[in-house]
C-alpha cells in the first residue's frame, strides 16, 4: 500500500504545531496502525529527520495510551478497538490518513500526538479507590453475595481503561463517561458503599477543576469508545451525584 500521511507536528507543549505531509509505501494490510507507525519513524530516522513521538506500551488493546484521532475519529474507523488494534486493512491503497493528538483543554499536547492525560489520574486520586482491606486478610470471593446482574454491570463499567476517547470525541470534551465509568465500578458493589457519597461528589468536584466539560447527550463518546462503555454510566454517576447532594 502507498500512503499519504498528514500528521501533526509539535515540538514541545510550548510551540506552535503544524501538519506535515509524509508519503510512505511498502505498507502491508495486515500491520497495525502503530507498526505503520513504526515503519514511518524508521524511514525518518535513516534520513535523519525527528521521528513522530507518539504514546504506547502494552499494544494489546489494554492500556489505553495510543490515544490518536485519526481522519476525524478517535482511534481510526474500526469499532470496539484501541489505535494498536486499527489495521491497516481498513484504509486503501493511495488514501490520506490525517493522524493528530486528542483535543481537549484538559488533554494539552506534549509532543506530536502525545498529551498529558494526568487529569484523568487525578480524578480517579479524588475518589477512585476503596478502604475496605483487599489485602493481607482476603476473603473468600463468594462471601459477600452479589447479585449477577449487579456484578455483570459492575465488570461492564470496569472495562474502562482510561485512554480519554470520550473526551476527545466529546465537542464539549467532556469525561462524563470516564468518570461514570469509575464512579459506577464502585457503586455497583458493597465494597463500594463505605466511600459512596464522597467519592461521587470528589470525583465530579475534581472533574470540573480539570476543565472537562459537560454532557452533550449525544452520545459520540459511547460510539468511539474502544471497550464500549454504556451510557448507562453517566446516568447512575448523576444518580449517585443526585443521591449524595440530598444527603448533604
Amino acid at each position: 500500500m502507498k500512503l499519504n500521511l498528514k500528521i501533526w507536528r509539535q515540538k514541545n507543549a510550548t510551540e506552535k504545531g503544524s501538519m506535515v505531509s509524509y508519503p510512505i509505501d511498502n505498507i502491508s494490510p495486515d500491520m497495525s496502525f502503530l507498526e505503520m507507525i513504526d515503519a514511518l519513524n524508521n524511514m525518518l530516522i535513516l534520513r535523519n529527520e525527528e521521528p513522530v513521538a507518539f504514546d504506547h506500551d502494552c499494544r494489546e488493546g489494554i492500556c489505553g495510551m495510543c490515544s490518536m484521532f485519526i481522519n476525524g475519529e478517535a482511534h481510526g474507523p474500526d469499532r470496539n478497538v484501541t489505535t494498536c488494534q486499527l489495521h491497516m486493512r481498513k484504509f486503501k491503497d493511495g488514501d490520506t490518513i490525517t493522524i493528530e493528538p486528542f483535543r481537549a483543554k484538559a488533554f494539552p499536547v506534549i509532543r506530536d500526538l502525545v498529551v498529558d492525560r494526568s487529569s484523568f489520574d487525578r480524578v480517579q486520586q479524588a475518589g477512585g479507590f476503596v478502604s475496605i482491606n483487599t489485602s493481607g486478610n482476603t476473603q473468600d470471593a463468594n462471601a459477600i453475595p452479589i447479585e449477577k446482574n449487579k456484578a455483570d454491570l459492575a465488570f461492564d463499567a470496569a472495562a474502562c481503561i482510561g485512554c480519554g476517547a470520550c473526551v476527545a470525541t466529546c465537542k464539549n470534551s467532556s469525561a462524563m463517561l470516564f468518570v461514570g465509568a469509575k464512579v459506577s465500578q464502585y457503586a455497583l458493589l458493597p465494597q463500594g458503599k463505605v466511600e459512596a457519597t464522597q467519592r461521587v461528589q470528589n470525583m465530579v468536584a475534581q472533574m470540573d477543576l480539570e476543565g472537562f466539560g459537560n454532557c452533550t447527550n449525544t452520545g459520540a463518546c459511547e460510539v468511539e469508545c474502544p471497550k464500549g462503555i454504556s451510557l448507562e454510566n453517566i446516568a447512575r454517576m448523576n444518580r449517585e451525584y443526585l443521591s449524595a447532594s440530598l444527603k448533604g
